[in-house]
């Protein structure tokens, strides 16, 4: 077949959308830290202004070079600046339902809400600590967990010395709270 009759798709999507999240619905709500917060915007801002247009830069240098079909440049650049955009995409909607809570403001600090950093320590294991946030804001450390999390879930309004019960793949596990901090405000 003649290329005269090929057409290149630039709306094909060549790899699936990690930018989705599963969202449980119990998270409706995109509760955040206003770090969290910030983070994203910065994120946003960065691809907007600084990723995409040398992308497109690229890709329009390479558009002029002529056969696109072979132009690992112009493929690659187009690929990428569709990533580019899904993720821009991705975050404007994560903003527009962002509620940023800040846990500093927290009056009740001898319970766990969210934005909480948690000690526990599990029935046959050793102490754990996590911090309980958003769920855009998982990944950047280890010990944060989303507010949707099993874990997150079991200690909500826990107080220092009770004892919960959180559902596992294991089966039930029992966990104690053995201390709990917010950031100072």
């Amino acid at each position: 077949m003649s290329k005269a009759f090929t057409r290149e798709d630039d709306d094909a999507d060549d790899e699936p959308d990690t930018n989705a999240v599963a969202t449980p619905a119990s998270a409706v709500r995109n509760l955040i830290t206003p770090a969290g917060l910030e983070r994203l915007r910065t994120e946003l801002k960065e691809l907007r202004t600084v990723e995409r247009p040398k992308v497109v830069e690229t890709v329009a240098w390479a558009a002029g070079n002529g056969d696109r079909s072979e132009n690992g440049d112009y493929i690659y650049g187009k690929r990428r600046l569709r990533q580019i955009d899904s993720r821009i995409h991705f975050l404007g909607e994560r903003l527009k339902i962002a509620e940023p809570v800040d846990p500093a403001l927290q009056k009740n600090r001898d319970q766990v809400f969210f934005g909480a950093t948690v000690t526990y320590a599990e029935e046959d294991g050793p102490e754990r600590t996590v911090r309980i946030v958003g769920v855009d804001e998982t990944g950047t450390d280890e010990r944060d967990v989303s507010w949707v999390a099993p874990i997150a879930k079991a200690l909500m309004r826990a107080r220092v010395g009770d004892m919960v019960k959180m559902h596992t793949p294991a089966g039930p596990r029992t966990v104690e709270v053995i201390e709990i901090a917010y950031p100072k405000g």
